[in-house]
Protein backbone atom coordinates (compact mmCIF):
# COMPACT_ATOMS: atom_id res chain seq x y z
CA UNK A 1 0.00 0.00 0.00
CA UNK A 2 1.28 3.39 -0.74
CA UNK A 3 1.08 5.99 1.70
CA UNK A 4 1.13 9.30 1.40
CA UNK A 5 2.40 11.08 4.64
CA UNK A 6 1.59 15.23 4.33
CA UNK A 7 1.28 16.73 7.86
CA UNK A 8 1.06 20.84 8.27
CA UNK A 9 3.43 22.31 11.11
CA UNK A 10 2.13 21.59 14.74
CA UNK A 11 2.24 24.80 16.30
CA UNK A 12 5.58 25.47 17.81
CA UNK A 13 6.19 22.30 18.90
CA UNK A 14 7.12 20.53 15.50
CA UNK A 15 7.73 21.42 11.57
CA UNK A 16 6.02 20.04 9.05
CA UNK A 17 8.78 18.38 7.88
CA UNK A 18 9.44 16.65 11.57
CA UNK A 19 6.03 15.93 11.91
CA UNK A 20 6.50 13.66 8.63
CA UNK A 21 9.76 12.64 9.74
CA UNK A 22 7.47 11.03 13.11
CA UNK A 23 4.60 10.11 11.11
CA UNK A 24 6.61 7.63 8.50
CA UNK A 25 8.66 6.35 11.39
CA UNK A 26 5.34 5.29 13.08
CA UNK A 27 4.32 3.98 10.38
CA UNK A 28 6.52 1.94 9.41
CA UNK A 29 7.14 0.23 12.54
CA UNK A 30 3.40 -0.89 12.20
CA UNK A 31 3.64 -1.89 8.47
CA UNK A 32 6.94 -2.03 6.96
CA UNK A 33 6.11 -3.53 3.93
CA UNK A 34 4.03 -0.37 2.92
CA UNK A 35 5.33 2.30 0.28
CA UNK A 36 5.90 5.54 1.99
CA UNK A 37 6.26 8.35 0.69
CA UNK A 38 6.96 12.26 3.02
CA UNK A 39 5.40 15.51 1.28
CA UNK A 40 5.45 17.50 4.32
CA UNK A 41 3.16 20.60 3.47
CA UNK A 42 2.49 24.45 4.78
CA UNK A 43 -0.36 27.07 4.41
CA UNK A 44 2.73 29.78 3.93
CA UNK A 45 3.16 30.51 7.90
CA UNK A 46 6.30 28.84 10.20
CA UNK A 47 7.74 25.83 8.02
CA UNK A 48 6.71 27.13 4.86
CA UNK A 49 10.31 27.35 3.84
CA UNK A 50 11.57 24.44 5.38
CA UNK A 51 8.34 22.43 3.44
CA UNK A 52 9.87 23.96 0.15
CA UNK A 53 13.72 23.39 0.68
CA UNK A 54 12.48 19.86 1.39
CA UNK A 55 11.19 19.03 -1.69
CA UNK A 56 13.03 21.92 -4.19
CA UNK A 57 16.91 22.50 -2.18
CA UNK A 58 18.28 25.78 -2.65
CA UNK A 59 18.50 26.67 1.15
CA UNK A 60 20.34 29.56 1.73
CA UNK A 61 20.63 32.10 4.97
CA UNK A 62 20.78 35.60 5.81
CA UNK A 63 21.48 37.52 8.79
CA UNK A 64 18.52 39.71 9.50
CA UNK A 65 17.16 42.00 11.93
CA UNK A 66 14.68 40.03 14.75
CA UNK A 67 11.72 41.33 15.93
CA UNK A 68 12.74 43.14 18.80
CA UNK A 69 15.92 43.95 16.86
CA UNK A 70 18.30 41.33 18.23
CA UNK A 71 19.90 39.36 15.52
CA UNK A 72 18.76 36.33 13.78
CA UNK A 73 20.06 33.89 11.03
CA UNK A 74 16.57 33.67 8.42
CA UNK A 75 16.04 30.46 5.98
CA UNK A 76 15.10 31.03 2.52
CA UNK A 77 15.09 29.18 -0.72
CA UNK A 78 15.95 30.12 -3.67
CA UNK A 79 16.00 27.79 -7.13
CA UNK A 80 15.69 29.22 -11.10
CA UNK A 81 15.31 32.91 -9.99
CA UNK A 82 12.51 32.15 -7.57
CA UNK A 83 12.55 33.69 -4.03
CA UNK A 84 10.60 31.92 -1.17
CA UNK A 85 11.01 33.43 1.70
CA UNK A 86 8.79 32.59 5.12
CA UNK A 87 7.84 36.19 7.40
CA UNK A 88 7.69 33.70 10.80
CA UNK A 89 11.46 33.74 10.17
CA UNK A 90 12.48 36.77 10.65
CA UNK A 91 9.19 37.69 12.96
CA UNK A 92 7.81 34.94 14.66
CA UNK A 93 6.04 34.28 18.11
CA UNK A 94 9.29 31.91 19.00
CA UNK A 95 11.85 34.77 18.04
CA UNK A 96 10.64 36.95 21.00
CA UNK A 97 12.50 35.22 23.51
CA UNK A 98 8.90 34.63 25.73
CA UNK A 99 5.69 34.94 26.02
CA UNK A 100 4.15 37.73 23.86
CA UNK A 101 3.15 41.04 25.91
CA UNK A 102 1.38 43.98 25.65
CA UNK A 103 5.10 45.68 25.43
CA UNK A 104 6.38 43.32 22.65
CA UNK A 105 3.04 43.60 20.34
CA UNK A 106 3.59 47.54 20.57
CA UNK A 107 7.39 47.10 19.52
CA UNK A 108 7.58 43.91 17.31
CA UNK A 109 8.53 45.42 13.85
CA UNK A 110 8.84 43.79 10.17
CA UNK A 111 12.33 44.77 9.26
CA UNK A 112 14.10 41.68 9.21
CA UNK A 113 11.35 40.76 6.41
CA UNK A 114 12.48 43.36 4.26
CA UNK A 115 16.22 42.62 4.71
CA UNK A 116 15.03 38.91 3.15
CA UNK A 117 13.04 40.47 0.36
CA UNK A 118 16.39 42.69 -0.19
CA UNK A 119 18.79 40.02 0.16
CA UNK A 120 16.42 37.75 -2.63
CA UNK A 121 16.85 41.09 -5.13
CA UNK A 122 20.86 41.17 -4.65
CA UNK A 123 20.52 37.38 -5.34
CA UNK A 124 19.00 38.05 -8.69
CA UNK A 125 15.56 36.59 -7.87
CA UNK A 126 13.06 37.32 -10.08
CA UNK A 127 9.70 36.07 -8.78
CA UNK A 128 9.28 36.47 -4.77
CA UNK A 129 6.81 34.00 -2.95
CA UNK A 130 6.38 35.51 0.55
CA UNK A 131 4.89 33.15 2.61
CA UNK A 132 2.77 34.93 5.74
CA UNK A 133 2.07 33.66 9.24
CA UNK A 134 2.95 32.93 12.39
CA UNK A 135 4.59 36.52 13.45
CA UNK A 136 4.16 38.71 16.48
CA UNK A 137 4.09 41.70 15.42
CA UNK A 138 1.46 44.29 13.75
CA UNK A 139 3.47 47.05 12.25
CA UNK A 140 1.45 46.87 9.03
CA UNK A 141 4.73 45.89 7.22
CA UNK A 142 5.99 49.49 8.10
CA UNK A 143 9.20 48.16 9.09
CA UNK A 144 9.52 45.87 5.66
CA UNK A 145 8.87 49.23 3.55
CA UNK A 146 11.32 50.94 5.79
CA UNK A 147 14.25 48.01 5.04
CA UNK A 148 13.54 48.16 1.36
CA UNK A 149 14.26 52.20 1.72
CA UNK A 150 10.58 53.64 2.21
CA UNK A 151 7.38 53.41 -0.06
CA UNK A 152 9.30 54.81 -3.41
CA UNK A 153 12.66 53.38 -2.90
CA UNK A 154 10.59 49.51 -2.41
CA UNK A 155 8.53 50.00 -5.27
CA UNK A 156 11.89 50.65 -7.71
CA UNK A 157 13.61 48.38 -6.24
CA UNK A 158 10.92 45.80 -6.77
CA UNK A 159 10.14 46.57 -10.14
CA UNK A 160 10.23 44.13 -12.73
CA UNK A 161 9.79 41.47 -10.00
CA UNK A 162 6.75 38.93 -9.73
CA UNK A 163 6.11 39.52 -6.43
CA UNK A 164 3.70 37.16 -4.22
CA UNK A 165 1.29 37.34 -0.82
CA UNK A 166 1.40 34.16 -0.24
CA UNK A 167 -1.32 33.35 2.20
CA UNK A 168 -4.58 31.55 3.73
CA UNK A 169 -5.81 33.98 5.82
CA UNK A 170 -8.41 36.54 3.87
CA UNK A 171 -8.70 39.18 6.63
CA UNK A 172 -8.34 43.17 5.70
CA UNK A 173 -5.90 45.39 7.59
CA UNK A 174 -8.24 47.34 9.95
CA UNK A 175 -11.61 46.61 11.46
CA UNK A 176 -13.27 44.15 13.59
CA UNK A 177 -11.92 41.11 11.34
CA UNK A 178 -8.55 43.28 10.74
CA UNK A 179 -4.91 42.40 11.89
CA UNK A 180 -5.39 44.26 15.23
CA UNK A 181 -8.40 43.29 16.85
CA UNK A 182 -8.61 39.76 15.62
CA UNK A 183 -4.79 38.54 15.86
CA UNK A 184 -3.46 41.10 18.21
CA UNK A 185 -4.49 39.17 21.42
CA UNK A 186 -2.64 36.42 20.26
CA UNK A 187 0.44 38.66 20.08
CA UNK A 188 0.23 40.21 23.43
CA UNK A 189 -2.03 43.13 23.01
CA UNK A 190 -4.74 43.93 25.82
CA UNK A 191 -7.42 46.24 24.91
CA UNK A 192 -5.72 49.48 25.07
CA UNK A 193 -3.13 47.71 22.48
CA UNK A 194 -5.17 46.41 20.42
CA UNK A 195 -6.72 50.26 19.65
CA UNK A 196 -2.95 51.48 19.54
CA UNK A 197 -2.15 48.87 16.61
CA UNK A 198 -5.28 49.98 14.90
CA UNK A 199 -4.89 53.34 14.95
CA UNK A 200 -1.42 53.01 14.11
CA UNK A 201 -1.71 50.75 11.33
CA UNK A 202 -5.25 53.08 10.30
CA UNK A 203 -2.48 55.98 9.85
CA UNK A 204 0.01 53.60 7.49
CA UNK A 205 -3.29 52.53 5.30
CA UNK A 206 -3.38 56.12 3.88
CA UNK A 207 0.46 56.50 3.75
CA UNK A 208 -0.04 53.29 1.38
CA UNK A 209 -2.88 55.06 -0.62
CA UNK A 210 -1.11 57.60 -1.29
CA UNK A 211 2.07 55.79 -2.53
CA UNK A 212 0.16 53.31 -4.71
CA UNK A 213 -2.91 54.99 -5.67
CA UNK A 214 -4.92 52.73 -4.63
CA UNK A 215 -6.78 51.43 -0.97
CA UNK A 216 -5.40 47.45 -0.18
CA UNK A 217 -6.13 47.81 3.48
CA UNK A 218 -9.87 46.03 3.32
CA UNK A 219 -8.30 43.41 0.38
CA UNK A 220 -8.68 39.63 0.93
CA UNK A 221 -5.31 39.05 3.02
CA UNK A 222 -4.07 42.24 3.82
CA UNK A 223 -4.54 41.94 7.33
CA UNK A 224 -2.19 38.49 7.17
CA UNK A 225 1.31 38.77 9.21
CA UNK A 226 0.05 41.77 11.38
CA UNK A 227 -0.86 43.58 8.03
CA UNK A 228 2.50 42.44 6.32
CA UNK A 229 0.00 41.47 3.72
CA UNK A 230 -1.15 45.28 2.80
CA UNK A 231 2.55 46.24 2.44
CA UNK A 232 2.91 43.55 0.37
CA UNK A 233 -0.38 44.38 -1.75
CA UNK A 234 0.67 48.20 -2.14
CA UNK A 235 4.38 47.27 -3.53
CA UNK A 236 2.48 45.44 -6.57
CA UNK A 237 2.03 41.98 -5.18
CA UNK A 238 -1.04 39.66 -6.09
CA UNK A 239 -2.21 37.19 -3.55
CA UNK A 240 -2.28 33.51 -3.83
CA UNK A 241 -2.59 30.75 -1.91
CA UNK A 242 0.02 29.73 0.49
CA UNK A 243 -0.92 25.70 0.14
CA UNK A 244 -1.30 25.67 -3.10
CA UNK A 245 2.19 27.22 -3.60
CA UNK A 246 3.32 24.46 -1.43
CA UNK A 247 0.77 21.88 -3.28
CA UNK A 248 2.60 22.83 -6.86
CA UNK A 249 6.05 22.40 -5.07
CA UNK A 250 5.52 19.22 -3.68
CA UNK A 251 3.08 17.53 -6.68
CA UNK A 252 0.25 17.85 -4.45
CA UNK A 253 -2.28 16.26 -6.53
CA UNK A 254 0.26 13.90 -8.34
CA UNK A 255 1.15 12.22 -5.22
CA UNK A 256 -2.05 11.88 -3.87
CA UNK A 257 -3.67 10.08 -6.66
CA UNK A 258 -0.70 7.90 -6.18
CA UNK A 259 -1.26 6.91 -3.03
CA UNK A 260 -3.83 4.66 -1.30
CA UNK A 261 -4.23 6.55 1.90
CA UNK A 262 -3.51 10.20 3.06
CA UNK A 263 -2.27 10.89 6.81
CA UNK A 264 -2.11 14.58 7.62
CA UNK A 265 -2.46 16.93 10.84
CA UNK A 266 -1.39 19.75 12.27
CA UNK A 267 -1.26 21.20 16.01
CA UNK A 268 -5.15 21.41 16.56
CA UNK A 269 -8.23 20.06 14.40
CA UNK A 270 -10.71 22.43 15.06
CA UNK A 271 -13.28 24.41 13.61
CA UNK A 272 -10.97 26.54 12.16
CA UNK A 273 -9.65 24.06 10.54
CA UNK A 274 -12.95 23.38 8.20
CA UNK A 275 -12.34 27.11 6.84
CA UNK A 276 -10.12 26.36 3.98
CA UNK A 277 -6.78 25.17 6.09
CA UNK A 278 -4.45 22.85 4.89
CA UNK A 279 -5.63 19.76 6.29
CA UNK A 280 -9.23 20.08 5.00
CA UNK A 281 -7.98 21.31 1.52
CA UNK A 282 -6.21 18.50 1.28
CA UNK A 283 -8.74 16.13 2.11
CA UNK A 284 -10.92 17.60 -0.62
CA UNK A 285 -8.19 17.10 -3.19
CA UNK A 286 -7.95 13.37 -1.55
CA UNK A 287 -11.31 12.69 -1.87
CA UNK A 288 -11.88 14.25 -5.19
CA UNK A 289 -9.13 11.32 -6.28
CA UNK A 290 -11.35 8.61 -4.38
CA UNK A 291 -8.46 8.29 -1.93
CA UNK A 292 -9.02 8.36 2.27
CA UNK A 293 -7.78 10.70 4.39
CA UNK A 294 -6.75 10.48 8.35
CA UNK A 295 -6.06 13.66 10.28
CA UNK A 296 -3.43 12.55 13.10
CA UNK A 297 -3.73 16.37 15.48
CA UNK A 298 -1.99 17.99 18.71
CA UNK A 299 -5.67 17.81 19.52
CA UNK A 300 -9.45 17.76 18.03
CA UNK A 301 -12.03 19.94 18.65
CA UNK A 302 -14.72 18.40 16.57
CA UNK A 303 -17.32 15.78 16.47
CA UNK A 304 -17.26 12.54 14.45
CA UNK A 305 -19.53 13.90 12.18
CA UNK A 306 -17.96 17.13 11.48
CA UNK A 307 -15.19 14.98 10.70
CA UNK A 308 -16.94 12.70 8.40
CA UNK A 309 -18.80 15.55 7.02
CA UNK A 310 -15.28 16.99 5.95
CA UNK A 311 -14.23 13.97 3.83
CA UNK A 312 -12.27 12.89 6.38
CA UNK A 313 -12.06 9.23 7.80
CA UNK A 314 -10.89 9.38 10.87
CA UNK A 315 -9.03 12.32 13.35
CA UNK A 316 -7.15 10.96 16.40
CA UNK A 317 -5.60 13.72 18.96
CA UNK A 318 -2.50 13.53 20.72
CA UNK A 319 -3.26 14.68 23.64
CA UNK A 320 -6.19 12.05 24.23
CA UNK A 321 -3.34 9.28 23.29
CA UNK A 322 -0.67 10.77 26.10
CA UNK A 323 -3.44 11.78 28.37
CA UNK A 324 -2.66 15.44 28.51
CA UNK A 325 -1.84 18.50 26.50
CA UNK A 326 1.06 19.25 28.34
CA UNK A 327 2.41 15.56 27.88
CA UNK A 328 1.52 15.74 24.19
CA UNK A 329 3.58 19.11 23.44
CA UNK A 330 6.96 18.04 25.73
CA UNK A 331 6.99 14.74 23.84
CA UNK A 332 5.27 15.92 20.83
CA UNK A 333 7.49 13.77 18.12
CA UNK A 334 7.13 10.39 20.40
CA UNK A 335 3.77 10.41 20.97
CA UNK A 336 3.09 11.68 17.27
CA UNK A 337 4.96 8.65 16.40
CA UNK A 338 3.35 5.67 18.72
CA UNK A 339 0.29 6.97 17.53
CA UNK A 340 0.79 6.55 14.22
CA UNK A 341 2.00 3.39 15.17
CA UNK A 342 -1.31 2.79 16.42
CA UNK A 343 -3.58 4.29 13.68
CA UNK A 344 -1.26 2.56 11.00
CA UNK A 345 -1.20 -0.90 12.93
CA UNK A 346 -5.46 -0.55 13.23
CA UNK A 347 -5.81 0.57 9.45
CA UNK A 348 -7.93 -2.11 7.77
CA UNK A 349 -8.86 0.18 4.66
CA UNK A 350 -11.72 2.54 3.53
CA UNK A 351 -14.46 0.22 3.85
CA UNK A 352 -13.96 -0.70 7.22
CA UNK A 353 -12.93 3.24 8.55
CA UNK A 354 -16.28 2.52 11.02
CA UNK A 355 -13.99 0.23 12.83
CA UNK A 356 -11.68 2.75 13.98
CA UNK A 357 -11.96 3.12 17.53
CA UNK A 358 -10.83 4.91 20.62
CA UNK A 359 -6.44 4.37 20.67
CA UNK A 360 -5.11 4.26 23.34
CA UNK A 361 -0.90 4.23 24.67
CA UNK A 362 -0.13 0.41 25.30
Amino acid sequence: MRVLIAPDSFGETLTAVQAAEAMAVGWAAARPDDDIVRAPQSDGGPGFVDVISDTLGGLRATRVDGPLDSGTDARWVLVDGVAYVESAQAVGLGLLGGPPTPESAIRAHSRGVGQLVAAAVDAGAKRIVIGLGGSCCTDGGRGMVAALGGLDRARQRLAGIDLVAATDVEHPLLGEHGAARIFGPQKGADEATVEVLEKRNAAWADELRAACGRDVADLAGAGAAGGLGAALLALGAVRESGASVVARCTDQIGQVAASDIVITGEGKFDHQSLRGKLVTSLARVAADAGVPTVVIAGQVAVDRDTVRGAGIVAAFSIADFAGSVERAMAEAAERLEALTSCVAGGWRGASASAEFGPIHEE
